[in-house]
């Protein structure tokens, strides 16, 4: 589930998809018909509440400030430290914050005992590009500066991911030990790079497949208001990859954004860095929060990045 769940909707069944082009009615139905009924379902497997702390703090950013709500785990051991993980919602930089993310990943800073930064950057089109980005990238400092806040050492792992359009905010960072990036959106498909064009396969293959489709991502593009050759919108166009740190990927097959993970994994892999890439062809975008599978596979793959910093 994502933006696209509600800024694509049907009036009937059978109907076209049509868009919602108010924000603030994307926003609000996105919060009944998503992180609502989403938080209902995952409530009863939360951890015990003495297993962790929850607390919301606020990070001075460029012309105001934003919200970053941080779990850590409590453990017998007063003095020991964790990895991090800092975490970017999806959305489309339109509509979502911490809630939709929050249950899931309390269970992961229980169970991986890892200190987990949400971040509630501000979104588009009230704040379009580069401020969701540099929002992030506030937040990134901000953890860095506040390890005692987070009982954290970050020499034990310091991972930045999300979902969706969190993953394109996500692959900015350069001194981390890991990526976290699932149903990615890692370039314009204004901008494909002509050595790889005829990989993007799934922006045509999948244009009609809700909830995310080409016409929705098109929509998202307008209120973001970003240049799509911009690297930092469509990371897949820096000139170099190496250095970058391990990356764990998850796509969908019916997604639209399939071939983004697709094609970003083969760069990195060329440019030496370490991937696991997991692909689910009768999936769709969204389908991790009710298919355990993928959803257990996700924080395997967690895991998997947390071993390469060990």
């Amino acid at each position: 589930m994502d933006f696209e769940n509600v800024a694509t909707s049907a009036n009937a069944e059978g109907a076209k998809p049509t868009i919602v082009t108010d924000p603030t009615l994307a926003r609000a139905l996105y919060e009944q018909y998503v992180v609502v009924p989403t938080k209902a379902m995952l409530e009863p497997s939360l951890p015990p509440k003495d297993t962790y702390t929850v607390n919301d703090y606020a990070v001075p950013v460029e012309g105001g400030e934003i919200l970053v709500r941080c779990l850590v785990p409590v453990v017998q051991g007063k003095q020991e430290r964790f990895p991090v993980l800092v975490y970017l919602h999806g959305g489309g930089m339109c509509v979502g914050d911490v809630e939709l993310d929050d249950y899931p990943l309390r269970c992961w800073c229980v169970r991986n005992k890892i200190s987990i930064v949400l971040v509630d950057y501000r979104l588009a089109p009230e704040h379009p590009f580069p401020t969701p980005l540099n929002d992030c990238l506030a937040a990134l400092m901000w953890t860095v500066s506040n390890t005692a806040l987070l009982k954290a050492d970050l020499s034990k792992g310091f991972i930045v991911g999300g979902h969706s359009s969190g993953t394109n905010l996500s692959v900015e960072g350069r001194r981390l030990t890991g990526q976290f990036l699932r149903e990615g959106w890692v370039c314009h498909h204004d901008a494909y790079p002509e050595r790889y064009k005829s990989k993007f396969r799934s922006i045509e293959e999948n244009k009609d497949q809700v909830p995310v489709t080409k016409a929705s991502m098109e929509h998202v593009y307008g209120w973001y208001q970003a240049p799509p050759s911009d690297p930092r919108v469509s990371p897949l166009l820096y000139p170099s990859h190496q250095g970058l740190p391990p990356a764990y990927i998850q796509a969908s097959g019916l997604d639209v954004l399939r071939d983004d993970s697709v094609v970003y994994a083969k760069v990195l892999r060329e440019a030496g860095v370490d991937v696991k890439f997991d692909l689910y062809p009768e999936s769709w975008h969204g389908h991790h929060y009710d298919d355990p599978i993928i959803s257990h596979n996700a924080e395997e793959g967690l895991r998997w990045l947390l071993r390469h910093t060990s």
